[in-house]
């Protein structure tokens, strides 16, 4: 896939865990880790939204397009 998630790079420069990241978005670990490890398929706005809110960064800090 062409997208790449770059979560676990913007967690580890904001020093959050994957728990104190879960709790702040109110989404499961199970969920956020599919996200991190870059399995999910989909990501809804409200929860990149989310997700941006708790770790002060733009989407384009997480989400990062390479061409193949």
């Amino acid at each position: 896939m062409a997208i790449i998630v770059n979560l676990d790079v913007i967690m580890a420069k904001r020093k959050m865990s994957l728990n104190e990241l879960s709790s702040k978005v109110d989404i499961t670990l199970s969920n956020l880790s599919i996200l991190k490890t870059g399995k999910a398929k989909a990501i809804r706005f409200s929860t990149l939204d989310s997700i941006c809110k708790a770790l002060d960064c733009q989407p384009s800090e997480i989400l990062e397009y390479v061409k193949d």
